[in-house]
């Protein structure tokens, strides 16, 4: 039982169709890439850019590569790798703020999508997890 995420579920229970989560992740990726472009040029924009550059765009990797998993163990583990990558992501676009590279509201929608890809890869985890018996 695989949640590709993104859509919603009208009033029968069946799913509208939504943006998927394949869609979504590259994007966050395409926009983690417009991002890091946007940085200053100091050493320590780069420095953390880059590292935000890496997690951001790995997480739509993760989501792909658990996609062709041949087990909900396989599933879990990679989608579980996703989530971590995004959760450094988050933490870089924290340091940018805190150290006064980007403003805060310039990264509020890209922190948001983050947000919500997160309660999303999060929600398919525990689907996957609950449907296992003895996971």
């Amino acid at each position: 039982m695989r949640d590709e995420g993104g859509g919603r579920k009208d009033e029968g229970g069946r799913m509208k169709p939504g943006i998927d989560l394949k869609t979504r992740t590259r994007d966050f990726a395409l926009r983690v890439i417009r991002c890091y472009t946007a940085l200053p040029k100091s050493t320590e924009a780069q420095v953390i850019g880059r590292q935000l550059l890496r997690s951001g765009t790995s997480v739509g990797a993760h989501y792909r590569e658990a996609q062709r998993s041949r087990s909900n163990a396989e599933f879990i583990s990679k989608i579980e790798g996703g989530l971590q990558e995004l959760e450094e992501a988050m933490y870089w676009m924290e340091l940018l703020i805190g150290a006064g590279i980007v403003k805060e509201q310039l990264l509020e929608a890209l922190r948001n999508e983050a947000n919500e890809i997160m309660a999303i890869l999060v929600t398919c985890t525990k689907k996957v997890k609950s449907s296992t018996r003895g996971y």
